[in-house]
């Protein structure tokens, strides 16, 4: 597990000002009110990614403190799409919330998920008239609300809705019912997630990125204050390409010839961040990339 980075050493205007340092209690431990902890989980892939979640969660939110648990499910029903069976499966292992992507409509049995289910969102940039909600407030007795939102980038990805014009109304509304607002951005490219995290820095508490399933080492917290990833990384068998058996890829590769992906069985990890956010101002105070093995 990495060491984290906190504000006040990696924020250039936390450097810079000692008042920006204190706004968001940076400045000394004796500063700080309660941090919430926010932990999120990259992209789960298949029974053995959501195997993982059920393993290790439980012990990164004693050991963490952790406060809200989101996980991207949109690979969690056989690595292609979610259920609600499989999407049980995370509730019960301590998920409060489950975002999605470009795999949301794999499988059928989503409907009841987009009917039914306020702990479940789907990329808010969908054409109007898309079942289900692209946000949501989650509450939990003696801590901040926190909002959750999805976005689907357009670079490299199916066509979408702008997710730029999207996110800037979502946040504005967002803002008046919390000051914690975590966004997961499911995109391709590097330069719409960096981009996104840019436009909405000092107004949303984190932009983690997510859907190439490779973490990257970029975690950072930007000069307004907003954390940011670019990808999370995928929780699942790394003894793969992208959680996938990588001999059928490569067979695809070198033919072109179509292949059944199944999911891989090795190597699996639970990948994310962990996000420490200043409930009075939204700020982050600190992000640590999650790699964690599970036991074979």
């Amino acid at each position: 597990m990495n060491e984290p980075l906190s504000c006040a050493q990696y924020c250039p205007r936390a450097r810079q000002d000692k008042h920006i340092a204190r706004a968001c209690h940076c400045a000394t431990p004796a500063d700080r009110l309660k941090a919430v902890r926010l932990l999120f989980i990259g992209d789960v892939v298949g029974a053995p990614g959501r195997k993982a979640v059920a393993s290790l969660l439980p012990g990164l939110r004693q050991q963490h403190g952790v406060d809200v648990v989101v996980a991207n499910g949109e690979n969690s029903a056989g690595g292609s799409g979610i259920t609600p069976d499989t999407a049980a499966d995370l509730f019960a292992a301590g998920v409060d919330v489950i975002t999605c992507g470009d795999h949301l409509f794999d499988q059928p049995e989503v409907a009841e998920l987009l009917d039914s289910e306020t702990r479940f969102v789907r990329p808010l940039n969908h054409p109007p008239g898309t079942p289900g909600q692209g946000s949501t407030v989650w509450e939990h007795p003696g801590l901040p609300a926190v909002a959750i939102l999805n976005l689907q980038g357009r670079t490299f990805m199916p066509p979408m809705e702008n997710p730029f014009h999207a996110a800037r109304a979502e946040v504005k509304r967002l803002r008046g019912l919390a000051r914690v607002i975590f966004v997961d951005m499911h995109a391709e490219a590097t330069s719409e997630k960096i981009a996104m995290a840019r436009m909405l820095d000092g107004q949303v508490s984190a932009v983690i990125g997510t859907h190439t399933h490779v973490q990257t080492a970029d975690e950072q917290i930007l000069p307004g204050g907003t954390a940011f990833l670019c990808d999370a990384g995928f929780t699942g068998p790394h003894d793969s390409c992208l959680g996938r058996d990588y001999e059928p890829v490569i067979r695809r590769f070198l033919t072109g010839a179509p292949q059944r992906f199944h999911v891989a069985r090795g190597r699996v990890l639970l990948q994310g961040a962990l996000i420490e956010i200043d409930p009075e101002s939204g700020c982050a105070r600190s992000i640590r990339r999650i790699s964690e093995p599970l036991a074979a």
